[in-house]
């Protein structure tokens, strides 16, 4: 099984894929769809989409597991991110992908124990759960392999529910 995590902006959207066989996980690929900063946020978009896109079609994922958005004090930033969402949900329906969401605490919960985890500490379990071959100079590419790897344990903990009963 393929899961590909997302987590969305419009500067950046990271990406994260992994491979989980049994009980195991491995990594496959991750980092970060940078848009021109100076471009319009209908380009930005597009650039999204479109890197996206040729990543899910490059390894066709079963699920698709994406960030929901942080509620903060800015409204315009909720929106806009909902944007890059918008995208993301989009690709993912067009790749044939299962889609998931998860909030950024649920998120930081199940990779390292902490709900209110700082980006640092979600970087050092995902490199200790996954070892990345390389390192990636965003923490786009880090938080959206840590919803991979939330997504993977819940479908754990919900299939382990599921035979129980």
């Amino acid at each position: 099984m393929v899961i590909f995590g997302v987590d969305p902006g419009t500067m950046a959207t990271g990406y994260g894929v992994i491979k989980v066989d049994s009980n195991r996980v491995s990594w496959i690929d991750s980092g970060a769809i940078t848009p021109d900063s100076a471009a319009s946020l209908w380009l930005r978009l597009e650039c999204i989409y479109d890197g996206l896109w040729e990543k899910m079609n490059q390894h066709s994922p079963d699920f698709v597991c994406i960030e929901q958005a942080f509620y903060g004090k800015n409204v315009h930033t909720t929106l806009v991110l909902g944007h890059a969402r918008g995208v993301a949900m989009l690709a993912a329906a067009k790749s044939g992908a299962s889609v998931r969401e998860y909030t950024p605490r649920e998120i930081k919960k199940t990779v390292t124990g902490n709900g209110n985890a700082k980006k640092e500490q979600v970087q050092y379990m995902v490199n200790m759960l996954l070892s990345p071959p390389h390192k990636h100079m965003r923490s786009d590419a880090y938080d959206a392999l840590a919803v991979a790897l939330c997504d993977f344990q819940c479908s754990k903990q919900l299939f382990a529910l599921k035979t129980t009963r």
